[in-house]
């Protein structure tokens, strides 16, 4: 299991917040740190992979429980 730095809960939050939020807390990690999504907006299985694509992160799993996500990502 990959070491997690932060966590992230926007459940509750609609798009683009989930990502908005991703893309400011990764700012100050390390590259190889990884940060943990949560998220329960419908969008977000299409705009956290696109983040990662446009941005050079990679999105290493994502698992569901229920309506909320989560989505782990190492920031590159």
């Amino acid at each position: 299991m990959d070491d997690i730095s932060d966590h992230i809960d926007a459940t509750g939050l609609l798009c683009p917040l989930p990502v908005l939020k991703l893309r400011k807390r990764l700012q100050p990690l390390a590259a190889g740190q990884c940060i943990e999504l949560l998220a329960d907006d419908p969008a977000a299985v299409i705009d956290v992979p696109h983040f990662c694509a446009e941005s050079g992160h990679e999105l290493i799993s994502v698992s569901e429980q229920g309506s909320t996500r989560t989505y782990l990502v190492r920031k590159t």
